[in-house]
Formats: structure tokens, sequence, C-alpha cells
């Protein structure tokens, strides 16, 4: 009786074989590497590392999305999209800005301001640029809540000229709960008159590319009116690059598929600071990250 039972298992085993292998092909890792990319600013010079994701068997060369974490530094949310960016055929850029920076993370060891990390967004634009295998025309980025900010900004004509002006530009842009009452808010240039002298304003205006921005309804960092309200503000050329989507019962960074965390910041509650809460919706994240990979595909297909 134990022969035949054992029997049975080896037979049922060699009938899976076949399938898991035609699994297994099907769900094959994209190459990795880790890379580090030179940074020179007028204040100095530092190096950004990201890990890079090509995936297999590509002909000629393809799109590409850099990807920029939040305040929190590198978790899951990057992977989670990188994923399924890469089996769209897009290879991904998912940039470690803290250690650039010489900080840990978190509100208390971070950048006073996310200008300070555009000219990392572009390195990685330019880097990316010079590779065989990328299609330099299509490269696109997607940032949350800080990241978020970065990739907003880097839509604008003001900051290409700045940060890149023979380079190469973005194709399209991403923003998850990017912080909303700060863009084109005059109130914030009167909170911040070093950011005005200085020339870097949050301006979110004359945009040289498609951009997504998803934010949640719960969302404490910011009012869920907010990016509405900063949406129905732009001018009609602008309006017409701009597609927001706004999930009523999602906190901040519900793509972050980890324990609930309640932190402190200080930019949150309109400025006034206070707490923020962190909080994974898995079927937010699944629709959001299925729109974030369409967002591409139509931006790179034009």
């Amino acid at each position: 009786m134990l022969r035949s039972c054992i029997t049975a298992i080896l037979v049922s085993l060699c009938c899976l074989a076949p399938a898991q292998a035609s699994w297994i092909a099907k769900e094959q890792l994209p190459h990795i590497y880790y890379v580090n990319i030179p940074i020179q600013t007028p204040i100095g010079n530092r190096t950004v590392s990201g890990q890079y994701r090509l995936p297999r068997n590509i002909d000629g060369a393809i799109p590409a999305v850099i990807i920029l974490h939040s305040t929190g530094g590198v978790d899951s949310t990057g992977l989670y999209y990188a994923e399924a960016l890469n089996k769209a055929g897009i290879a991904t850029l998912e940039l470690d800005l803290w250690t650039a920076h010489g900080v840990l993370g978190g509100s208390a060891s971070r950048p006073d301001l996310p200008q300070q990390t555009i000219p990392d967004a572009y390195a990685a634009l330019n880097y990316l640029a010079s590779l065989d295998e990328i299609d330099a025309s299509k490269i696109g980025v997607v940032g949350f809540s800080w990241g978020g900010v970065v990739s907003m900004l880097s839509a604008t004509e003001k900051y290409n000229a700045m940060m890149n002006p023979v380079g190469a530009r973005f194709a399209a842009h991403a923003a998850h709960y990017p912080i909303c009452y700060l863009y084109n808010n005059p109130l914030v240039e009167a909170a911040f008159p070093e950011i005005v002298e200085l020339g870097l304003e949050f301006d979110f205006e004359n945009l040289t590319a498609p951009v997504l921005i998803q934010s949640g309804g719960l969302d404490d960092y910011d009012l869920p009116i907010n990016c509405p309200l900063m949406v129905a503000g732009l001018q009609p050329d602008d309006a017409d690059l701009v597609e927001l989507k706004m999930y009523p019962f999602a906190y901040h960074a519900w793509d972050r598929l980890e324990p609930t965390w309640v932190v402190e910041d200080p930019f949150a509650n309109l400025g006034q600071g206070g707490e923020v809460t962190l909080k994974a919706s898995p079927w937010t994240a699944y629709f959001s990250r299925a729109k974030v990979v369409r967002h591409f595909q139509t931006a790179f297909a034009d």
C-alpha cells in the first residue's frame, strides 16, 4: 500500500513538472544591476546609487521609468511598481536618494526640501539616456510623497531649463500623494522666502509631458480637496496634460504594503505639522499600480 502511494505521488509530480517549468519560464526575473551615478552641483558633487532592472529578451531600445521613494526611504513600494513595469517590458531604475545625501530617512533625517534631490532625478535620466538598450525619448519618472514632489516639479519647463537645458527630458510623470497644497500657492512661498530667493518655488505650470497624480481621500498629510483644487486652477494647456485619480478611502502611502505606521512630519496638515497615518490598502494599490503601467504605456506609445 505504501509503495502504491509513493508511486502515485511520483507520477503526479512528473505530470506537474512541465506545467511548472512553463510557469517559471514566463516569470523570469529581469536582469538586476546596482549602479552608481555621479552628480555635479554648484555646491558639491555626490553619487546616487540605484537598482537597475532590465527585462529579458528585449528587442531593440526599450522605455524606462525612474522610481523615487518617499521620506521613509526605499521600502516595499518601489519594487511593487518595478515588477509590474518590468513585466510590461519597461526597464526601471529605483534610486536611493538618502544615502547620496548622507541622511537616514524619516522626517528627522532628510534634506530640507525636495528641490535638493531634483538633480539626482536628472542625473538618473541622463544615465539611462546614455544606455544603448534604453530609448532616450521614452524615459518616465514615478515618485511617492517626497518623490512625487520631485516627479511633479520635473514636469515643468522651469526645472527642465534649470537642471537639464540641453539634455534629455522625461516623457511622462506619475506622482502618488504628492502633497498638493504645496503647488502654485503664494502662502507656501511666504512661509519659505528662501526658496523664492533661490528661484526654487513649487511651481506646477508650463508642463512638458503627461502627468498622472493619484491621491487618497483619507490622507492626513493633505486635505482631500487640495489635489482637485490645484488641478482645477491650472491653465488649459497644462490641464490637458494632467490626469488626477482620487481614491476616497485611501490613506497616505496606501501602496506601501507593510504594517500601519503613524509618523510625525512638520509638513503635514497644511504645513502645521502633526501625525500622518501610513496605511496599506492592497486593493487600492492594485488598481493604482495598473493605472501607472497604463499611463506610461500610453505616453511611450505616442
